[in-house]
């Protein structure tokens, strides 16, 4: 039954959870409608750039924080890794925001770091610091990383991907996701969470060989988690690089696109048909470098224009070689959703115009903020939902 695991949760105790180590069968990248017949999802065909019937939305961060469900739950499992690496709890987050505004994208509630621990790499979530790992500082520490067997080091992943597949309708997409090799580095070198990133920025310029040694064994594992996860049940794959956004366009070049590369030819190469994206926080300088990259879809933050970063991206990608004009997602500044609903409704459509009817995924510019109304988030994803672009 739908959502047994969800009122399962609220009332069972914690329990220890066992994994198969047999590798299941690779899970279909269509859905299958009541009819029996496969189908894609309206945000997968949006992200090929195909023209839909309405604009698909969900938003980053949607599971999660604002929502009154999560923090309730939060007092059962106390720790970010529980609410993400026991599977029934994952997948409850993750159900919260599609089960409660009808989001057209599931995605999976994890974390960037989540992997790290398959490459060799501990790290803990302080609920009010934020990550903490022991930062790697010589070859000594790089050498003691390893090639991630994704199965073996995150089979809970695999589980809750498989789980939502089951438990959403035919046409939403269950979205998986990746940070890239730069953004992790920020926190194997710097330790935790940064404001200026300095320890990064010296290694980059004093010992751009130890930086490059752990970038690309971070490109290594994290195109196989990303593998993983498809074959597991993602129909489309975001990579994060949050932090490559304070790079200068030049550094960019060398200690961040490269490695975002590396991850969706990867991708690309064995599953050409799913749809990737490319999000960095604060990336207006950098949306053709992005764009050339070759990701399916390049999402926007909330400080560019939506009409001009539309056609950066075409620039972008023509510069590259690359066939069409790309896919856009985004780009709401998350600070609307504490406005009326006549301001949500005005600015999203706005975005929504600018856009196109193809080749646009509705979404923030960045994730969902903790303190928004729950109503306001909602209002946002019904007044996209309502949305028709004139013929």
């Amino acid at each position: 039954m739908k959502f047994l695991t969800a009122l399962f949760l609220l009332s069972a105790p914690a329990a220890t959870h066992s994994f198969s180590t047999t590798a299941p069968a690779p899970m279909p990248q269509t859905n299958t409608d009541a009819s029996g017949n496969a189908v894609d999802p309206l945000l997968i065909r949006a992200a090929r750039g195909e023209k839909t019937e309405r604009v698909p939305v969900w938003m980053m961060r949607q599971a999660g924080r604002h929502i009154k469900e999560y923090r309730d739950l939060c007092k059962k499992y106390p720790t970010f890794r529980e609410r993400s690496e026991i599977p029934e709890v994952a997948v409850e987050v993750s159900l919260q925001p599609w089960r409660n505004y009808q989001t057209d994208g599931c995605i999976l509630f994890s974390d960037i770091l989540t992997p790290l621990p398959g490459m060799g790499v501990e790290f803990d979530i302080d609920e009010k610091v934020g990550p903490v790992v022991k930062p790697l500082e010589t070859y000594e520490d790089v050498k003691k990383m390893h090639l991630i067997d994704p199965s073996t080091a995150a089979p809970f992943v695999a589980e809750s991907l498989r789980i939502l597949r089951e438990e959403v309708t035919p046409d939403t997409a269950v979205l998986g996701f990746v940070g890239c090799p730069y953004t992790l580095a920020t926190y194997l070198v710097e330790g935790k969470t940064s404001k200026e990133y300095l320890k990064i920025k010296k290694m980059a310029f004093t010992e751009p060989k130890l930086l490059h040694a752990i970038l690309q064994n971070l490109a290594d594992s994290l195109g196989e988690y990303a593998i993983f996860q498809i074959e597991n049940g993602a129909q489309l794959i975001q990579i994060f690089d949050s932090w490559a956004g304070h790079l200068s366009p030049r550094d960019y070049d060398e200690f961040a696109a490269p490695y975002q590369k590396q991850i969706l030819n990867k991708i690309k190469e064995k599953y050409p048909l799913v749809p990737t994206v490319v999000y960095i926080k604060h990336s207006g300088a950098l949306i053709e470098r992005m764009a050339s990259t070759g990701a399916d879809v390049v999402s926007l933050d909330w400080t560019v224009d939506m009409a001009e970063g539309r056609e950066r991206i075409a620039a972008g990608r023509a510069a590259a070689g690359l066939e069409g004009r790309g896919g856009v997602q985004g780009n709401l500044d998350p600070g609307v959703l504490f406005g009326d609903f006549a301001t949500i409704k005005d600015r999203a459509e706005e975005i929504m115009r600018k856009a196109g009817p193809t080749g646009h995924v509705m979404n923030l510019g960045h994730g969902v903020e903790a303190a928004t109304p729950e109503e306001n988030a909602a209002y946002f994803i019904e007044t996209c939902r309502n949305f028709r672009h004139e013929e």
